[in-house]
């Protein structure tokens, strides 16, 4: 059963363990679709958090943080890379969660290459989208933390946060 908003409107720190072991569904415009059991995130928290993207307050680019919980904040790195976040928490304080491992695929830039995703996605609502969307899954328990990634731009005190959450890779 597909998540509904509510399950995205909690705060930040709250979802990103709980996605760990839900199935994001992709469907592609043939009909195929592709189905993998997310086991990493990371989670960016508002414009007090250094390391989030609205750090410097609400831009083109970040604008979808600022909506309730439950949308897709896409963005590009390197020119090359596109990014999946989750968009969680309440109206006006951008929180998301960045997908960074699902099924076999490890990073974040091959996940969403693996899942053709790319700017048309920004803003996607996971709760009615026919494209993409987050399955229930039994909770996992069992993971461990570790500091954020790729974040240098960022305070130290901000850099070392265990706000990494990482549940075994599933074997398929």
């Amino acid at each position: 059963m597909r998540l509904t908003n509510n399950f995205y409107r909690l705060d930040v720190i709250e979802v990103a363990p709980l996605l760990l072991g839900k199935v994001l569904v992709r469907c592609f415009d043939d009909g195929s679709m592709l189905k993998v059991p997310i086991w990493e995130v990371e989670a960016y928290r508002g414009e007090e958090d250094l390391a989030c993207h609205a750090r410097f307050g609400r831009t083109v680019r970040n604008d979808v943080m600022y909506h309730p919980g439950g949308y897709v904040y896409m963005y590009l790195i390197y020119g090359m890379y596109w990014m999946l976040n989750v968009v969680t928490g309440d109206e006006n304080h951008p929180q998301a969660v960045l997908v960074r491992g699902a099924g076999s695929y490890d990073g974040p830039g091959k996940l969403a290459k693996a899942l053709q995703l790319d700017r048309s996605f920004y803003g996607e609502d996971l709760a009615t989208s026919s494209r993409i969307w987050i399955e229930d899954a039994p909770v996992c328990t069992e993971y461990t933390t570790a500091p954020r990634v790729g974040i240098d731009y960022a305070p130290r005190s901000w850099r070392t946060i265990h706000w990494r959450f990482i549940a075994a890779r599933p074997s398929l």
